[in-house]
């Protein structure tokens, strides 16, 4: 703040003074009535300054850095808190209250401590979404599994993340719990492989079970040819052997992909049948032998 604007601010203090005084107020209440009106005329006037020039130009710097409406949200909201502090502090110190600020200071730390012990998650979990913003290990939009849950994220905050799971369920999830752990981002790199394992027994044309699984994967709708379907032999068991099929579908988070997957499998399934390629089922023998007993043996016994 510059002296001039010093000068001016205890000025117009002075002068609204001196007409409060002429007036009929008593000096010492015109001096407090000045300075409240001197605070008002500031703040008021800081506060429609950042919101017509600062606010709009702040937003034009992140569409022009490409940042996504969901990091904007909670930027804006932070930019927001600065320039209220600003104001109100600009305000004190033009209207001429600034041993009050220093009263006050020491109350607001005091009370930031407190505050700070007793909301201990709050601060992680903010933490926390401030990493996820900076990091962006996810966005909104993706699909992300974590801990054993699964689903598309919704919306994020500073505090907390909202996930659509596969049955619709809506949780909310605290930041801490998705930065502490490991998560599996399924959209990061635009596709994702999905493995379906085929049973053929043993006296079938393995190379024919091969390309009427390519086959239907390159028929099959949603599912992507590049990279390229695959069948790999991955096991060989007592009844069959396993054919291990993999294929790439895009945009996992707004895809069906269980249904590309089940219309698939049904596919080959049919394709199998059409041409007589088993799908052999598991079977178990049980050994062993029966001995009966007679009753009547059985209660002399106990007898």
């Amino acid at each position: 703040m510059t002296l001039v604007s010093l000068q001016t601010t205890a000025a117009s203090n002075g002068y609204i003074s001196e007409v409060l005084v002429g007036i009929g107020l008593p000096t010492q209440l015109a001096n407090t009535v000045a300075s409240g009106v001197v605070f008002v005329v500031v703040f008021v006037a800081v506060y429609l300054f950042s919101k017509l020039a600062v606010v709009p130009l702040a937003a034009r710097l992140l569409d022009n850095r490409g940042i996504e409406e969901h990091v904007r949200k909670p930027l804006t909201l932070i930019l927001y808190g600065i320039l209220l502090f600003v104001a109100v502090g600009l305000a004190f110190s033009l209207a001429g209250f600034g041993n009050i600020l220093v009263a006050l200071s020491t109350v607001t730390a005091a009370a930031t401590l407190a505050v700070g012990l007793a909301m201990q998650d709050v601060l992680k979990n903010f933490v926390a979404g401030v990493f996820i913003y900076t990091d962006e290990p996810f966005r909104t939009g993706d699909w992300i599994e974590w801990e054993g849950n699964s689903g598309y994220v919704e919306d994020i905050s500073l505090r907390v993340s909202r996930v659509r799971t596969f049955d619709n369920e809506h949780l909310t999830v605290p930041n801490s719990q998705l930065t502490d752990g490991v998560i599996k981002n399924y959209d990061t790199h635009g596709t994702l492989r999905l493995k379906f394992t085929f049973r053929v027994a043993f006296d079938d044309d393995l190379d024919r079970a091969r390309d009427i699984v390519v086959e239907a994967a390159k028929a099959q709708d949603g599912i992507l040819d590049e990279p390229e379907p695959s069948v790999r032999l991955v096991e060989l068991n007592d009844a069959s052997f396993g054919l291990q099929s993999r294929i790439w579908i895009d945009d996992p988070g707004g895809s069906d992909f269980l249904g590309i997957r089940g219309r698939f499998v049904q596919r080959v399934t049919e394709r199998f049948a059409a041409e007589g390629i088993t799908i052999p089922y598991p079977h178990r023998t049980v050994d062993g032998s029966l001995e009966q007993v007679d009753p009547s043996s059985r209660a002399t016994t106990d007898d």
